[in-house]
């Protein structure tokens, strides 16, 4: 997820028009899969890949409803799988790509989550396709309460707690328990928006790594009663990150940068905390600005940091219909020559799957692939 104070910039970029309930154009170019140099080529990830055969010992665990969970505080029962799921905004696609890996399409009754780019092939065009309800967002770039309410929906879902606030224009959990309609916060996130969140919330938010979006796979296939369909997933992609060679003594520096997000090309966004490390970390590197306390931290990184750090491996971050890795790299290897990567031309074009979400081994197998690229 995107913080919402970088989100509300990127999408304020994107003009003021509030017709659409995604957050960039369906009509997308081809995800950017170019690197330099050409062994760091971009993993080829569909979303076909990610639901066929795989040879997994599965559990034959099943969901007994009523099924009653703590979701941040709040308890929730369900009486059977949900059925007119509302998918909110929150600059994040975590929620609605999870429903996508777990085939659960048919239980949306409207999203409004959407990027321009993916790491996964097909994923942009398979999330342009879901129901909108005819959403308009409206200023806070989330669905607006009447909204909420015309749709009439069995379950409401969040990124973050502060997506159900009237600050943005939203309505309440509390409102919507009121009406017998369940709300959702994906779990690592309570913490995020909540006016007084619990200390245990906090610490999970503080110290979340990737393991937060595979958390998150698993209670949605808890409550929708897909326990296979998670097991089969996260297989995959736990067998994908085992495979990557340990770390070696001197570990790749590399950084994780988001043109589209920074003052500049020049001085991106530089994505850091502790999830971004744990991708990275898991692929044998470690990041550039290791240690950073929270993504949000990661805004502040300018110029200066930036010439002073130590970078082996450049990710070029797409999140825009149309961006190019390799224009962006250029960019930034020409403001910053003294980085080994500029020197070697090493980058490598990434977009969903830095944050949180159910592709988050994706990425960690592109850092991998580059840093071993680099001999």
């Amino acid at each position: 997820m995107i913080p919402m104070l970088v989100g509300t910039l990127l999408l304020a970029a994107c003009g003021d028009d509030d017709s659409t309930a995604t957050t960039a154009p369906p009509e997308t170019a081809a995800p950017e899969t170019t690197a330099v140099p050409e062994s760091t080529a971009a993993v080829e990830t569909t979303v076909a890949d990610t639901e066929g055969s795989h040879d997994v010992a599965h559990s034959d665990t099943s969901t007994e409803y009523p099924l009653t969970i703590d979701n941040c505080g709040y308890e929730l029962t369900f009486e059977k799988a949900p059925e007119r799921v509302l998918i909110m905004n929150g600059t994040s696609v975590a929620e609605v790509e999870t429903f996508i890996a777990l085939g659960l399409e048919d239980h949306i009754l409207a999203n409004s989550q959407s990027y321009g780019q993916s790491d996964v092939e097909g994923m942009v065009e398979k999330i342009a396709a879901l129901p909108t309800g005819d959403i308009t967002l409206n200023e806070n770039f989330e669905v607006p309460r009447e909204q909420i309410l015309a749709l009439e929906p069995d379950l409401v879902i969040s990124t973050w707690s502060g997506g159900f606030s009237e600050s943005m224009g939203s309505i309440t959990r509390d409102e919507l328990q009121s009406l017998g309609i369940n709300s959702y916060v994906t779990p690592v996130n309570c913490a995020y928006g909540a006016e007084s969140p619990r200390p245990e919330d906090q610490e999970r938010y503080d110290s979340q790594t990737y393991e937060a979006s595979f958390e998150l796979v698993e209670e949605i296939a808890m409550i929708f009663d897909v326990q296979h369909e998670a097991e089969h997933f996260l297989e995959h992609a736990r067998e994908d990150i085992e495979a990557i060679a340990p770390a070696s003594a001197d570990p790749a520096h590399v950084l994780v940068a988001y043109p589209g997000m920074g003052v500049s090309v020049e001085v991106p966004m530089v994505f850091a905390g502790p999830l971004v490390d744990s991708i990275i970390e898991a692929a044998g590197g470690v990041n550039a600005f290791d240690g950073v306390p929270s993504f949000n931290d990661g805004a502040m990184i300018n110029a200066e940091a930036l010439a002073a750090a130590d970078v082996d491996v450049l990710m070029v971050g797409l999140f825009f219909p149309g961006e190019s890795a390799a224009d962006y790299a250029a960019q930034i290897f020409a403001q910053f020559p003294q980085w080994d990567a500029a020197k070697n031309n090493a980058f490598v074009a990434v977009s969903d799957s830095f944050y949180l979400g159910p592709y988050n081994a994706v990425g960690i197998t592109k850092i991998a692939d580059a840093i071993a690229a680099l001999g």
